[in-house]
């Protein structure tokens, strides 16, 4: 009988630690509230509840359209950085990828 409350408590401790240790990927709704916290910014108080009503309950932002862009601009940089390597590379591709839009 022992034996068994032994294996019982290893066990519930066991799938404790597993439990903690793996990290929940971010759902739509964290993403979401992420990304109304930004935009939030400085607002407070009352102004901020209903910012992030409103933001929370909107539909979701069509993405593709600015991912096409981004992946547009990436493989631009990169075709623009052929024959560059190492340090030079990487300060042209930051400056390439934060420059405004076309």
């Amino acid at each position: 009988m022992k034996k068994l409350f032994a294996a019982i408590a290893v066990l519930s401790f066991c799938s404790t630690v597993f439990a903690a240790a793996a990290p929940a990927a971010p759902g739509k709704q964290q993403s979401k509230m992420v990304t109304c916290n930004a935009d939030a910014g400085a607002k407070k108080g009352d102004e901020r509840k209903a910012f992030m009503k409103t933001c929370l309950s909107a539909a979701p932002a069509a993405p593709a359209k600015e991912m096409g862009t981004q992946q547009n601009k990436m493989k631009t940089c990169n075709a623009d950085a052929a024959g560059k390597k190492g340090d030079e590379r990487k300060a042209f591709m930051k400056t390439c990828l934060s420059a405004p839009k076309a």
